[in-house]
């Protein structure tokens, strides 16, 4: 009856804590933390409709800007393949490319973490100080939104994908 016991309480406890060691595998818990300390509170998991012309991964930064750039009717293509790869196949479809921010512009950071790239939707730059606003995927964890306000020296560690060249 005691191992019965055993097996019946390991497996309710293997049940209930696989879910919360997932998460944890999979989401940055000090920037999440920030969302409870109060620091960041802008942090959500999207929930919103799919695309299905989107067919980069869903939950990434690729996914999320894919999606924003279809809502301001400046679509892109759906092959530029990971975010470290965005601004060499964005040249080569013919996207100005640079280091100056503007709303609607795609940051890409091909130095982040993970040797994959980011990419984020610029919102928003500040005329007078230069700083700039994005909305980001999956720099928290996986499927979660954030936004970040960066300054204008920031700027020149990033790439900047905008629209076709005229």
């Amino acid at each position: 009856m005691k191992h019965i016991t055993f097996i019946i309480l390991s497996s309710l406890v293997t049940i209930l804590i696989l879910p919360i060691i997932t998460l944890a595998s999979i989401t940055n818990l000090s920037a999440l933390a920030n969302v409870f300390n109060g620091s960041n509170q802008n942090i959500y998991l999207y929930t919103g409709p799919l695309l299905s012309s989107d067919h980069y991964a869903y939950g990434n930064c690729t996914y999320w800007v894919y999606i924003l750039r279809a809502q301001i009717h400046q679509p892109i293509p759906n092959n530029w393949g990971n975010a470290i790869d965005w601004a060499t196949n964005a040249e080569r479809a013919g996207y100005l490319v640079n280091h100056n921010p503007t709303p609607g512009a795609i940051m890409q950071d091909p130095n982040a973490p993970g040797g994959l790239g980011h990419v984020a939707f610029v919102t928003q730059v500040n005329q007078r100080s230069g700083a700039w606003t994005i909305s980001e995927m999956n720099r928290v964890g996986f499927d979660e939104v954030d936004n970040r306000v960066l300054s204008a020296q920031d700027a020149l560690r990033y790439n900047f994908i905008h629209g076709p060249k005229s």
